[in-house]
């Protein structure tokens, strides 16, 4: 398919990359940008980052953590760096790049999962979350968005469990060999080989456990009992503790069930949807139990294991809240009443309820329907582009439009005509 080229970018850049997905999009993202003319390097921390990184500009950190904002900071100076990109700018070695990176004036793009769902990468200047420059405010969001085109929410590309998986597994295992890294102090929770046992074990149980979620919320969505979700996020995601007042999952599933205790109507039901990839290092279903008991609210109270699909739970409840997930984009596109806990991109006026979680029970509305299509809109075309990690064609789209973005140094903004880049 031939698309109509774009104008060239008006400078040639040198890009550094650390740590990002594990996958080779960044080394493929490097060689893209290489072709246009631009120069690109990559600081391997760990054995792990070196397994996907492919072709030159590979330089190893292999000092103490102590060290690495001195070493960093060389390296800027030695080879002119202009941009720093990224994913996780949270992590403990992303933090200090970040903050030399902005004294230095150098651009910093952050990439993850996109907002949006399954196939959506996220490409953001400075960061995402709390440190997202999209704008929070209704009348700048609709300005954005009459720029934008509609988006199309068709899934168009299937990513990979099992090579994520597979990958994930290879790049930390790789990672626990202490040469010639062996300063390196991993961004993980949980160590790798006791999440991967249990993550293991609940594959084994997922189907059973997805069945008895079923039937669940089958049992409690009857009529006239409004259904409320808490839909749980991986403890090991980095938002949890950087844009948000909890320190874990426990607490913020503790403060939702007391003010459901005291505050929801007496006919309503809470669902408490653990994470699809929770590694089960924790019994949540018994935490759930007895944070309810605590509170005098067993009987409405239930836990949802296994993998539902969230839009079957979101379609049947009332309200969602959620601390900062992006499940609180799916209930907005939904219709869905949403509040976050914690600092979420989508904590709008007229999108997300502003008054507090005792209130939420009784008085949220569900999001204005034009505002929440002007945030889709805004959302899809000016933060993301289309693709996946771990599979291909996905993996193919995702480089391409990582590449046309950071070529043409558009970020945070919707590109007027896409097609391929030309150097």
């Amino acid at each position: 398919m031939v698309a109509a080229p774009v104008q060239p970018a008006p400078e040639r850049r040198r890009f550094l990359f650390l740590q990002g997905p594990i996958s080779p999009f960044f080394a493929e993202v490097a060689a893209g940008l290489r072709a246009l003319g631009h120069e690109a390097w990559r600081i391997n921390l760990c054995l792990g980052d070196r397994l996907f990184w492919r072709g030159p500009g590979a330089i190893d950190f292999c000092g103490r953590p102590s060290k690495w904002p001195d070493f960093l900071d060389g390296v800027y100076a030695r080879h002119g760096i202009t941009d720093l990109v990224l994913l996780g700018e949270q992590r403990p070695y992303h933090k200090p790049a970040i903050a030399l990176a902005r004294a230095r004036g150098l651009a910093v793009t952050v990439t993850d999962f996109g907002y949006l769902r399954p196939d959506w990468v996220t490409l953001e200047r400075d960061g995402m979350g709390a440190e997202s420059r999209f704008p929070r405010d209704p009348p700048a969001i609709r300005a954005l968005a009459a720029r934008c085109p509609p988006p199309d929410l068709r899934e168009h590309h299937r990513d990979s469990f099992a090579t994520q998986a597979r990958w994930d597994v290879l790049f930390h295992l790789t990672s626990l060999l202490p040469w010639p890294y062996r300063h390196y102090e991993s961004f993980l929770l949980h160590p790798p080989i006791p999440a991967y046992l249990a993550t293991g074990l609940r594959l084994l149980l997922r189907r059973r456990e997805t069945r008895a979620a079923a039937e669940t919320l089958e049992r409690l969505a009857a009529p006239g009992v409004p259904l409320y979700l808490f839909a749980m996020q991986m403890e090991t995601d980095y938002s949890i503790r950087a844009y948000s007042g909890f320190p874990d999952m426990d607490s913020a599933i503790a403060e939702t069930v007391a003010s459901f205790a005291r505050h929801a109507p007496a006919e309503a039901r809470l669902l408490v949807k653990v994470h699809p990839l929770d590694p089960g290092l924790k019994s949540w279903a018994r935490r759930v139990r007895r944070i309810a008991a605590a509170q005098g609210v067993a009987r409405r109270v239930a836990y949802l294991g296994g993998a539902l699909p969230m839009e079957r739970v979101i379609a049947r409840c009332r309200g969602t809240v959620t601390v900062n997930s992006t499940v609180g984009v799916k209930a907005i596109a939904m219709g869905c009443a949403t509040l976050p806990l914690g600092q979420a991109i989508y904590d709008v006026p007229g999108l997300a309820w502003q008054g507090g979680i005792d209130r939420f029970w009784r008085e949220a509305p569900p999001p204005e329907p034009q505002l929440a299509e002007a945030f889709m809109r805004a959302l899809a075309a000016s933060l993301h582009v289309r693709g996946c990690y771990y599979t291909r064609p996905g993996l193919d789209v995702a480089v391409a439009g990582a590449v046309q973005r950071l070529h043409l140094g558009v970020l945070n903004a919707p590109i007027a005509s896409p097609g391929t880049v030309s150097a």
